[in-house]
């Protein structure tokens, strides 16, 4: 219930001891707002790596091949590891049940393209249909390979949007013909990568048309393949480890590979890589919160420090309230109630501190790991309901001391 008298009392309080009150304050609203500058970035942080994750698929397990460094089974060390169509398809094959998208490539670097008057140079991909979600490339306009490019062999491609930007200028690509080290192909669509202009700068040919042109043959330079997701993503992680660990044991067998050989066939896994940087993420964000709240806990000492001060200093007071009938309780809430005023107070202050730099730095911050860093509404009703908590921890023992003050000792205090 509102209680004008005890409001009145309260701030009555604080004007005695206005240095007193604003050290407090101040040393709670700091606690407050370097813990939301803190959550603010680690946000930022996740918000980069997720951006960065997101420039391909997070389940991708891509394969690639070198020379290999041991001598196994006759065979000298330095070999040349091709891959080809077979392996492609017997991967495909055996593991299809845990595969979503799969694409093989022939890739054709540092490839010189040329519309009219303008050229350039880009990396130039053989791919299969599978590719543009492997990717996460989003069709802007026209669209992407599809079996029948495949199967026919045909002389079409798909450029990047950066791509687009350097040959077309503002001219619409789509059914015009580029040339490829001296080869025309028809454009058929423009892709988007979340990757920006670094991934945009493609041209994907289908798989058979750039390895007729480039004498490719059945060769393929890598293999990517996307793992089935599941709700529990530990379970995920495990089952994408196991089958990186079956396509490396099945190239090795194939292609006479030493077991002990890290470097002939290369394997990596994408959910591996992003479980253990969310894990990392989360335990900067717990180093982040351990540190914020131990600011916070200095404040709330010296909450609580002066409330017991306070305490002392209305001894007296106390005791004739008591005399007259005040019961322990109603002295509890008067002592707590001032404690949690005080430390809300300075705390949303230095809530809305932290909130107002955040949105102001925040959209200037330009780092490939920190973006739009930010604290969430329910993280900032987080903190509301440690103020509120905390202030009660602070007022609790001088308030608890405050009800048990007999009114004789009380009324006999100097």
């Amino acid at each position: 219930m509102f209680n004008v008298e005890r409001w009145q009392e309260i701030f009555e309080t604080l004007r005695k001891n206005k240095l007193r009150t604003f050290l407090t304050g101040l040393s709670v609203a700091s606690g407050i707002f370097i813990l939301v500058i803190l959550l603010g970035f680690s946000s930022g942080i996740e918000n980069g790596v997720t951006t960065e994750f997101q420039q391909d698929a997070t389940n991708r397990v891509s394969v690639r091949t070198r020379r290999t460094t041991k001598g196994y089974k006759g065979l000298n060390p330095g070999r040349r590891i091709q891959l080809k169509d077979e392996d492609f398809l017997a991967l495909s094959n055996n593991y299809d049940e845990y595969l979503e998208y799969r694409s093989a490539s022939f890739s054709i670097w540092g490839g010189q393209v040329a519309y009219k008057n303008e050229t350039g140079n880009y990396r130039v991909q053989g791919v299969l249909p599978d590719n543009q979600f492997i990717e996460n490339a989003d069709i802007g306009r026209g669209r992407f390979l599809n079996n029948s490019d495949i199967d026919e062999s045909k002389k079409v491609a798909v450029i990047g949007n950066k791509v687009k930007k350097d040959l077309f200028k503002d001219e619409n690509p789509i059914s015009k013909y580029i040339s490829i080290f001296g080869i025309n192909y028809k454009v058929i669509g423009v892709y988007y990568d979340p990757g920006g202009e670094r991934e945009e700068s493609q041209i994907f040919l289908p798989l058979t048309a750039a390895r007729n042109a480039f004498n490719g043959g059945d060769n393929i330079r890598d293999m990517v393949f996307t793992v089935k997701m599941s709700d529990n993503f530990d379970e995920a992680v495990k089952r994408s480890q196991n089958i990186t660990l079956a396509i490396e044991n099945d190239l090795k067998e194939k292609h006479i590979i030493a077991p002990n050989d890290v470097a002939a066939i290369r394997v990596n896994n994408t959910l591996e890589e992003a479980q253990k940087i969310y894990s990392l993420i989360d335990t900067i964000k717990a180093v982040f919160w351990f540190i914020g709240i131990g600011t916070i806990v200095a404040g709330i000492v010296g909450v609580g420090n002066i409330m017991i001060i306070i305490v002392k200093e209305r001894t007296k007071e106390i005791g004739i309230r008591k005399a007259l009938g005040a019961v322990p309780s109603s002295i509890i809430a008067m002592i707590l109630q001032e404690a949690i005023f005080v430390t809300m107070l300075s705390g949303l202050f230095g809530l809305i501190a932290g909130l107002g730099l955040l949105e102001i730095v925040g959209p200037q911050v330009d780092s490939p790991f920190i973006k739009y860093p930010q604290v969430d509404f329910r993280t900032a009703i987080t903190t509301v309901f440690i103020l509120v908590g905390a202030g009660a921890f602070a007022g609790f023992i001088p308030a608890y001391r405050a009800a048990k003050i007999k009114p004789i000792v009380a009324l006999r205090d100097e």
